[in-house]
């Protein structure tokens, strides 16, 4: 693995993080619709899937030595590794919810993957990590503070355009299921704009303010207080330790040259962040719906 990488919360969540970016969704209350008619046809298509999912489900402790071993394992490249999300995610969501996931989830990191690519910078296809999300990684995210920036917005604005495929099939046909994954899509990408690093949102704020990761930082805390989860505290953790890393270079001279951007640049990554957070909270109040447990 090269020495920059990101995660994307999935799961939960994130998601996503960019959580998962992980789950960003509460497993247990939540849009989450667990399977419809085609679930019989899903499982016998996909039936070598489910003892892929049940071992990994059952290795525990070994499951960490997979995960260091994945880059020379066929099985985890990026099609194997979300075929063991998928079937690890379907134990829980069912397997047509745990398809759309993951692939709400490969769409978003593409976005990263393409911007990088754009800016001059190999990167990794998308590796999938069950309940945790996506993982790519790269030798930097960018020349200055605007390339991270970039970089940051292209995963939650690919992410929100795919998310756009169930939002429509839900408007057209009425179907809870599509208008859960429409949901679950548009809370991913939402979550991961919070301005805390790791996260997009805090890669966006490079090109603003550094001031601003502190302000991410706080409001994570109070969701880690409200909906305390360990995808949540190590994000906490992470970006804990990468917000006062940078705080403390920020007036070497490599910062300062790092967050030398045209005014220009950052004006348009300010609009693109706030106008792309209100129309994600848009998308998550009009697509959210109560559900329980025992409507699973």
């Amino acid at each position: 693995m090269s020495s920059e990488s990101r995660t994307e919360p999935g799961g939960w969540t994130w998601g996503t993080g960019r959580p998962a970016e992980g789950a960003e969704a509460d497993q247990g209350q939540g849009p989450i619709h667990p399977g419809s008619g085609r679930r019989g046809a899903l499982k016998r298509a996909a039936g070598p899937l489910v003892a892929i999912g049940l071992v990994v489900a059952k290795l525990g402790g070994k499951a960490k030595a997979i995960l260091l071993l994945a880059p020379k394992l066929k099985l985890l490249t990026t099609s194997g590794s979300m075929l063991v999300s998928i079937a690890a995610y379907q134990l829980i969501f069912g397997w047509a919810f745990a398809v759309g996931f993951v692939l709400l989830l490969l769409l978003h990191e593409l976005g990263h993957v393409i911007q990088l690519r754009r800016e001059g910078i190999k990167a990794s296809a998308p590796m999938f990590i069950p309940f945790l999300g996506a993982v790519i990684s790269a030798k930097s995210m960018g020349d200055d503070a605007g390339a991270e920036a970039r970089v940051g917005l292209a995963g939650p604005i690919l992410g929100s355009l795919a998310t756009l495929v169930p939002l429509g099939i839900w408007l057209a046909t009425g179907e809870e299921f599509w208008r859960a994954l429409a949901y679950i899509g548009f809370l991913i990408n939402l979550f991961n704009l919070i301005p805390v690093v790791p996260l997009d949102g805090g890669r966006a704020m490079a090109a603003l303010s550094p001031w601003v990761w502190f302000a991410g930082y706080a409001g994570l805390i109070g969701l880690t207080i409200f909906f305390p989860n360990p995808i949540m505290i190590l994000i906490l953790l992470l970006g804990g330790i990468e917000s006062w890393r940078r705080w403390k270079q920020r007036n070497t001279p490599e910062g300062r040259a790092y967050h030398d951007i045209p005014t220009r640049t950052r004006v348009i990554v300010a609009i693109t962040y706030l106008g792309l957070a209100a129309l994600l909270a848009v998308g998550v109040t009009e697509t959210f719906f109560e559900r329980s447990l025992s409507d699973v």
